[in-house]
């Protein structure tokens, strides 16, 4: 490093490299957030409505086994939804893993996020990496054969969507940053907003009407309004009757 002439300050270049430590702090914390919330939204707002809720499982950071023969195998995708059957094995409200092969359905999305400078392996590399055999592209494709696969990156909001046919995924062409799922009734695209604090735009589903999911923050909201205006519909003020 070459010095000034003449020498900068202790406090001068100590402050500088203290804004600079607590923008990369403020940024890495704000990626870890974003990590935890946006699975949070996708399964708040995750409700096919051609699916009965105890048809429908949800999971975000959950250890995905995937081969029977090698149970110590496993691929952790952000976020992955299941739907389709009665009852799951071992079916709680917090899962910590899920094999495949003893619920006996496979998901039928997932969903990850990805950003330039993640340590996430390139796309299109598709590579196993450490202990694992198979790539998490060769599991999701080939042996799990998972319906759709779902790219995100939460930096450029670039939204990649993968169908499988034919044995093998097929990008789809989208014009706008959503993508509509006939399976399930739902549609998945980019909503702009604020979500638990934070403004940004998110992932989130929508309705046949184009209409946004609501979360259940929004619905018992919506449900406290409703309440309110039927209170004075009836001549009831239920501030005066507290007081």
């Amino acid at each position: 490093m070459y010095q000034t002439n003449p020498p900068s300050s202790p406090k001068k270049i100590l402050s500088k490299r203290y804004k600079i430590h607590q923008a990369n702090s403020e940024k890495l914390e704000l990626a870890e957030k974003y990590y935890l919330l946006q699975p949070q939204l996708l399964g708040d707002t995750f409700h096919p409505p051609n699916y009965l809720v105890q048809q429908i499982l949800v999971a975000s950071h959950v250890k995905l086994y995937y081969n029977p023969q090698q149970t110590n195998c496993y691929q952790s995708p952000h976020w992955f939804a299941v739907v389709g059957t009665e009852e799951f094995y071992e079916q709680r409200e917090v899962r910590e893993i899920y094999r495949a092969w003893r619920e006996g359905i496979n998901p039928f999305v997932v969903v990850d996020f990805v950003s330039p400078d993640s340590e996430i392996v390139d796309l299109d590399e598709r590579q196993a990496t450490g202990n694992q055999p198979e790539s998490y592209w060769e599991v999701y494709e080939q042996i799990l054969r998972i319906p759709y696969y779902i790219i995100f990156d939460y930096k450029s909001n670039n939204l990649k969507v993968f169908e499988l046919a034919d044995s093998r995924y097929k990008e789809l062409r989208i014009k706008e940053p959503r993508i509509w799922i006939q399976d399930i009734q739902l549609g998945l695209g980019l909503w702009e907003g604020v979500y638990q604090g934070i403004n940004r735009q998110w992932l989130r589903w929508y309705d046949g009407s184009l209409k946004w999911i609501m979360t259940h923050e929004e619905r018992e909201l919506k449900r406290g309004e409703l309440l309110k205006k039927q209170l004075i519909l009836l001549g009831i003020d239920d501030k005066n009757d507290r007081e």
